[in-house]
């Protein structure tokens, strides 16, 4: 294989990557989110500095990935955080857990989305919505939520899945020692809600070492909405260097 034949690739294993070389649109997603408030010391000790902590909200999502260019269809959990950075709102995704793995290393390798595989599901069960996770064989959160009762402003239902979020893309050197240490923002666009709905929910949570989404406890349920959209993942941008910042001398220093 010549030099320039492998340019031309952009992942491994070559012949058969694990993921396809595309920004995923995505058609008839489903969301289940149930915002609750935790405990502030807790939330404040998973997330990042500079992103700042104003209000210990959180965010649990079960998206129902109906139709994905050059995946198909799958499954993903998570937890995201409220916080803001430079004054804007935003949301610090701290794990995600879904069951395609090539989703799971696309997500990681191109952009910086914290997935590893799990079994999450989403479904309707005697007149609720029903969004659990599973991390092996072992349950992890179970969220319930009454199914459509009331139908919620479309341009509410935007907002909530519009707003700037925040991961750390870590890219190790071949010594161990960090090449790349940052804080990334990106956005979803081209969003079109198809239906919003709220009612009223519950979330329980369950401790695991490798899943440990209970580290940050239901303290008090603030919303739920379930939304179906189309939806395209826009690019990441860097937003603050670790590396750079930790070479960069103190004032006192200077």
């Amino acid at each position: 294989m010549r030099a320039e034949d492998v340019r031309r690739h952009y992942a491994t294993p070559i012949g058969a990557p694990a993921y396809p070389p595309m920004l995923p649109k995505y058609i008839d997603r489903e969301y289940l989110n149930i915002f609750y408030r935790t405990d502030p010391d807790a939330v404040r000790a998973v997330t990042p500095e500079p992103l700042e902590i104003e209000d210990p909200i959180v965010r649990f999502e079960v998206m129902k990935m109906n139709e994905v260019t050059g995946y198909g269809p799958y499954t993903e959990a998570g937890q995201a955080i409220s916080v803001s950075y430079q004054g804007e709102p935003g949301e610090y995704l701290r794990a995600m857990y879904l069951d395609s793995f090539p989703a799971a290393a696309g997500g990681r390798e191109v952009g910086a989305y914290p997935k590893v595989l799990g079994s999450p599901s989403l479904y309707t069960d005697h007149a609720a919505l029903v969004g659990t996770l599973d991390y092996g064989t072992i349950r992890v959160a179970t969220a319930t939520m009454g199914y459509k009762h009331h139908a919620m402003d479309p341009d509410d239902a935007r907002a909530q899945i519009s707003i700037p979020t925040y991961m750390l893309k870590f890219a190790p050197d071949y010594d161990a020692s960090m090449r790349a240490c940052e804080l990334v923002r990106t956005e979803i666009t081209d969003i079109e809600v198809k239906q919003a709905w709220t009612a009223p929910a519950r979330l329980q949570l369950f401790e695991h070492v490798l899943a440990p989404l209970a580290d940050l406890p239901v303290l008090e349920i603030i919303s739920a909405s379930h939304i179906v959209t189309d939806l395209t993942l826009g690019p990441m941008k860097p937003v603050h260097d670790y590396l750079e910042a930790a070479m960069d001398p103190a004032p006192s220093d200077r």
